[in-house]
């Protein structure tokens, strides 16, 4: 076997740079064709059950909002089921014929198929799922004296929407729905001192991403990775932890619009802002320059206000 490997490596690199560009020019008709039936064909979502994690601000509250315009019946959860009164308030005068409200955390399995069963109890259907509960610590790692401190972070944002998933996927198979997962530019290009998140933002595309290919055609799924929105969570990032204060944050009404757009597009990604995909090729090709850069950007240095605050919403 490791003679087969070391054949490999030597015919694979120059054979790809062969095979790449005979594949190029037919995989953008491919593009196109995919481009144009996505002009053509977009979901309607009027009647049509969508359930929304976190949905007690930030983008979740957004995405509520503008489900509710395409005159969607909404299921909207989050660990504050107070706040979701007002949400719940609002999309129903915006147009959703139809809206319930669920506390429930979802990093507790139990919980997270009780909000599934009783979105299918009181609706009897279920045509996309929102996974956006997502919480952040924001801390040097070397800083960190107690790394439980961080345990919250994996069980929201990833097994959070791991949990509503699995229990969801019979539904939606039935529906042939689709399920939205807001992960983060972070899974992809991560920035020091929110490692964690990082961490769990990257595992929640790798998971989805398997998923999509195990579920193959039943299941729709799309990956959104916004850069920095202007929410509840990001700007207590940004009073907590100076040094981010740089990046540029998009609206959260444009992200949620662009995301449900995708979405009923069936599209398989969506970047909000637009401008963050330029970072992509930039970690791809030049990877110690994008490392050389962020380390005098941030400073190599502990930064005194990137030692503390909790940044969450769920």
């Amino acid at each position: 076997m490791s003679a087969i490997c070391n054949i490999l490596n030597v015919v694979l690199p120059p054979l790809s740079l062969i095979i790449l560009p005979i594949i190029m020019l037919p995989y953008i008709f491919f593009k196109l064709l995919i481009h144009g039936k996505n002009l053509v064909y977009k979901e309607n979502m009027a009647r049509k059950v969508v359930l929304i994690t976190g949905a007690a601000s930030g983008i979740g509250e957004q995405l509520a909002y503008e489900y509710a315009r395409r005159g969607a019946r909404l299921s909207l959860v989050d660990i504050r089921k107070e706040n979701l009164v007002a949400v719940a308030e609002m999309a129903r005068s915006l147009g959703s014929p139809d809206v319930i409200f669920i506390g429930a955390d979802v990093s507790d399995a139990e919980e997270s198929k009780r909000f599934v069963d009783e979105t299918i109890d009181h609706f009897k259907q279920l045509d996309h799922l929102v996974n956006n509960a997502g919480i952040t610590i924001p801390g040097l790692i070397e800083d960190c004296s107690d790394i439980t401190k961080y345990s919250p972070i994996i069980d929201v944002n990833f097994w959070g929407a791991v949990h509503g998933t699995l229990h969801a996927i019979p539904h939606l198979k039935k529906s042939k729905g689709r399920i939205i997962v807001i992960a983060s530019t972070c899974g992809w290009f991560p920035l020091p001192r929110t490692s964690f998140y990082n961490a769990s933002k990257a595992a929640l595309i790798s998971f989805f991403e398997t998923l999509r290919v195990e579920l193959g055609w039943s299941i729709g799924i799309t990956i959104v990775t916004p850069g920095f929105i202007k929410t509840e969570l990001a700007l207590k990032a940004y009073e907590n932890t100076t040094c981010l204060r740089i990046i540029p944050m998009g609206s959260a009404f444009d992200c949620a619009k662009d995301i449900v757009k995708s979405a009923c597009r069936g599209d398989m990604y969506v970047t909000n802002p637009s401008w963050v995909k330029v970072l992509f090729p930039f970690k791809v090709f030049y990877p110690e320059l994008v490392d050389w850069v962020q380390q005098h950007i941030f400073g190599p240095l502990p930064n005194p206000a990137c030692k503390k605050g909790n940044s969450k919403t769920d």
